[in-house]
């Protein structure tokens, strides 16, 4: 399972995951899979997720935010994943996308997941270039 932390507005207006055009997450999931998922209708890039055995979510229910930076992120509900556990009992591991979601990190632990932190597809996180940012998420979602 992905965990991202909220959705952008862009995200939100589009009701897609990653809808930003400047978010890398499509380009660099659709790499690890030998996939092309940014050329794909959204529909179709959830199905080969899917197929792929990769789960989708957000760690924040909700939350009060002006834009969509995580730093603005306040008042937020965590989603329950002690339900989600319960529920789909296939999930492993949880890979975070950023340090904002992975702030979470100590529930799912405890909750028995694997849990890594990969680096933030957000065009927000531009002190990482694309190729290690690819590498990164290589190395954990391919084990």
């Amino acid at each position: 399972m992905i965990l991202g932390s909220f959705p952008s507005t862009a995200s939100l207006a589009a009701r897609q995951y990653y809808a930003h055009p400047q978010n890398k997450f499509w380009s660099i999931l659709g790499d690890v899979l030998g996939l092309p998922l940014k050329e794909m209708d959204y529909s179709s890039r959830i199905a080969a997720v899917q197929t792929a055995g990769i789960a989708i979510w957000d760690i924040y229910a909700s939350c009060e935010r002006a834009g969509s930076l995580d730093a603005a992120i306040r008042n937020a509900v965590a989603n329950d994943l002690g339900a989600l556990k319960k529920s789909a009992l296939a999930i492993r591991r949880v890979c975070f996308n950023g340090r904002m979601a992975a702030r979470q990190i100590r529930e799912v632990e405890a909750l028995g997941f694997e849990a890594v932190i990969l680096p933030s597809t957000s065009p927000a996180n531009a002190g990482m270039g694309y190729e290690e940012k690819l590498r990164r998420w290589r190395e954990f979602l391919s084990g």
